[in-house]
């Protein structure tokens, strides 16, 4: 356990950002998610609307720090080309 008034701030303000940094990567993946369900069902039109509501959503996740520049561009990419391909 932490004995220094810096350590126990610390382990409170990380409690807190791993709640946060949760709740963004689950609202990440509920969009892309859509997106998916849109391609399987052969519905380009709302894959294009689900992709086009997906993307700033995963970018956002970059410049907080959730998730990796070139992860969330290869992902925007496959799901680009596979609206495309419907």
């Amino acid at each position: 356990m932490a004995h220094h008034a810096s350590a126990k701030k610390r382990i409170r303000q990380t409690e807190r950002r791993t709640l946060v940094n949760r709740m963004r990567v689950s609202r990440i993946r509920t969009f892309v998610k859509k997106v998916e369900l849109a391609i399987e069902a052969g519905d380009k039109p709302n894959a294009q609307a689900a992709f086009l509501a997906a993307q700033p959503e995963m970018m956002r996740g970059v410049t907080k720090g959730v998730l990796h520049r070139n992860t969330v561009s290869r992902k925007l990419s496959r799901l680009s080309k596979a609206i495309k391909s419907l």
